[in-house]
């Protein structure tokens, strides 16, 4: 008997009892490569269209409307396949679909965020310095300052003027349009600061923003460049100095989401925290036909990347008041809604770096092409600020993507000690729901540009869909 023979016992076995992920290219066929890539064009269409929280609630709701959602209100008639929406001031948002099991039974969340690490300004952003007018800003979430230095940026947000007209402002996006950029040192005066640390080789202070020089005529008056500006922004939206207190103004990098790859594989793109999870979620109550046994939810939430606080983000009520909302109409108690529901924190988990191999420990990294992340907790060293699901939900989840040939992985957020991170699956599960991460990897997370692959985005797609489907 030969040894390759001698040895198939041994293979069986291994191939019954070991644990081993997939590229997702290695068990699928060609047909299934160009649905994968067709759902990154549209993925691609929304990433350009919601740069800001903003923009992606306004998008989800035109998409939701034309799909048959409408906005909720108290009192009215909820039915099996009912189609709701509730938006919270504009920047988070609430879709469900009715299921045909009472509400007590519990609901199925998915819920992701639409707010990504940017750059806002200041309430008093506008100055001059040198002949060059300048806007401040104040860095929001966690970012590598330094990364965003002579990079050209967008200027997307609200202002409210003192008539309380609201002017959207998006500039930087059009090829007509022009950019703004933060400047850097030239390396060959840059030897000093070349010595600092990495976070503060560029500090906070120090992101201003260029967005102009020219002089306003020919006048002798100071800070003729600062009012050059203020005289476009006045005659183009309206808009003077004192408006800039009641405004939201984000600076956000100004390319587009593109093909990486010589086989256009990975999309990069800014953004991809956590609109990757946001579009699928979205996409799948959106092309659900079937009216669902337990009513959906689908949320898309805001301040994640400062800590989920303040009224738009998920550490307040909003949910939990549109749970009672809906439970009320049929008699019954939103607390016992929420505690026999069921909830995908949908948030992105960090893709293994060939490049930087040393932050990861790769039997339980996540990687590129695998497949959607189940993470059962998040948060950094002792587990801190982490829901840890239970045992029976993530068996309850792995049979679930199986059974619905959904490829995904395991994945936690670098070694024990390296550092970690959180999600918005703390605060849904406070509100006595069981929860679990389930996202997608990315490289290069919370830079100006980052890489996703594009089977993972799909697969994301079809792990939501079957959770609220199954």
């Amino acid at each position: 008997m030969s040894k390759e023979k001698e040895s198939c016992p041994a293979k069986e076995l291994k191939d019954k009892l070991f644990y081993s992920k997939k590229n997702i290219y290695h068990i699928i066929d060609d047909s299934e490569v160009k649905k994968i890539y067709d759902f990154s064009e549209d993925y691609k269409i929304f990433l350009d269209k919601s740069k800001t929280e903003r923009e992606a609630v306004k998008f989800a709701v035109k998409a939701a409307e034309e799909k048959g959602f409408v906005e909720y209100k108290q009192g009215m008639e909820l039915k099996p396949g009912t189609k709701i929406f509730r938006n919270n001031r504009g920047k988070a948002l609430i879709l469900a679909v009715i299921g045909s099991e009472p509400i007590e039974n519990g609901v199925r969340i998915n819920a992701a965020h639409v707010d990504s690490p940017r750059l806002d300004l200041k309430q008093c952003p506008l100055y001059e310095d040198s002949e060059l007018a300048l806007f401040k800003t104040h860095y929001y979430g966690g970012i590598k300052k330094y990364q965003w230095t002579s990079v050209p940026l967008a200027l997307h947000g609200v202002v409210v003027l003192l008539d309380g007209t609201q002017v959207e402002v998006c500039i930087g996006e059009e090829t007509t349009d022009p950019v703004f950029v933060i400047s850097d040192l030239l390396p060959h005066l840059a030897s000093e600061q070349m010595k600092k640390n990495g976070s503060s080789i560029v500090t906070g202070e120090e992101l201003n923003i260029i967005i102009g020089s020219r002089p306003f005529k020919s006048d002798k008056e100071s800070e003729l460049v600062k009012l050059n500006i203020l005289s476009i922004l006045f005659e183009k939206y309206g808009i003077t100095e004192e408006d800039f207190l009641s405004a939201e103004l984000e600076a956000v990098p100004a390319f587009r989401a593109s093909d990486v790859g010589f086989d256009r594989s990975l999309i990069g793109s800014y953004g991809h925290d956590d609109r990757v999870c946001a579009y699928p979620a979205l996409r799948a109550i959106l092309d659900t036909t079937r009216i669902p046994d337990k009513t959906t939810v689908t949320v898309l939430t805001d301040k994640e990347e400062t800590g989920s606080d303040g009224n738009t983000g998920l550490n307040s009520s909003y949910l939990r008041y549109f749970i009672d909302d809906i439970a009320n109409e049929y008699g019954k108690r939103g607390t016992t809604v929420l505690s026999n529901s069921e909830c995908l924190s949908a948030d992105v988990n960090a893709a293994f770096d060939p490049t930087f191999p040393s932050v990861m420990e790769k039997k339980n990294a996540a990687y590129l092409n695998y497949g959607v992340v189940v993470t059962k907790y998040t948060g950094s060293r002792g587990k801190s600020g982490t829901s840890d699901a239970s045992a029976e939900f993530v068996g309850r989840i792995r049979t679930m993507l199986n059974k619905n040939n959904v490829v995904w992985q395991t994945g936690e957020l670098g070694k024990v000690d390296g550092g970690g991170g959180g999600t918005v699956a703390a605060y849904i599960a406070n509100l006595n729901v069981d929860v679990i991460d389930v996202g997608v990897p990315v490289l290069s997370m919370h830079a100006p540009y980052e890489i996703v692959a594009k089977t993972d985005v799909y697969m994301a797609y079809r792990a939501f869909r079957a959770f609220i489907e199954d």
